[in-house]
């Protein structure tokens, strides 16, 4: 069982990437107007919480981090993204085994999902066509988040040891 201070670090933790999933999230916009969804790098930051602080904070920072920044602009896709984004960072941190190697692979495949997920509600929504028209976007965006995010979490746990022990 975690001990209260661990409890504590975990959710702040949690708290502040959520906040810093949505500010990178709303940092780089480009509007797909086919969906009305955006093309952004709120991916990356998903990624490196999920890779240094496993899959609660990376799954809870991606779910509630990246509807706020839905929330703005984009209320159509918030409860789509609470799950599809939440499920994301839960499946990178929960796969990861801190090796550059399966950093990548649980990026890849968190990624994936993050691009199924999206495909699948945007069918549902807008239809083929326009779905098909986003999918290199989103796509792409993983390719951002994958450039990115497991780069920045090697380099932070060499700088944060004491701190990636605790939670």
């Amino acid at each position: 069982m975690k001990s209260y201070k661990s409890r504590i670090l975990q959710l702040t933790l949690t708290a502040v990437f959520a906040g810093l999933v949505a500010a990178t999230t709303m940092m780089i916009r480009f509007p797909i107007p086919a969906t009305s969804g955006y093309f952004n790098i709120g991916d990356a930051m998903i990624f490196i919480a999920a890779l240094l602080f496993g899959p609660v904070v990376g799954g809870l920072a991606g779910g509630v981090g990246s509807a706020i920044a839905d929330m703005i602009g984009y209320p159509l896709f918030v409860p789509y993204t609470l799950v599809i984004k939440g499920i994301e960072g839960w499946l990178v941190g929960k796969i990861a085994r801190k090796t550059p190697k399966s950093d990548w692979v649980a990026c890849v495949l968190g990624g994936g999902e993050m691009i199924l997920g999206y495909f699948v509600v945007e069918v549902l929504l807008f239809g083929i066509g326009a779905a098909l028209e986003e999918l290199p976007f989103n796509v792409f965006q993983i390719v951002a988040g994958l450039a990115i995010g497991p780069a920045i979490a090697l380099l932070l746990r060499k700088r944060l040891p004491s701190i990636l022990s605790q939670v």
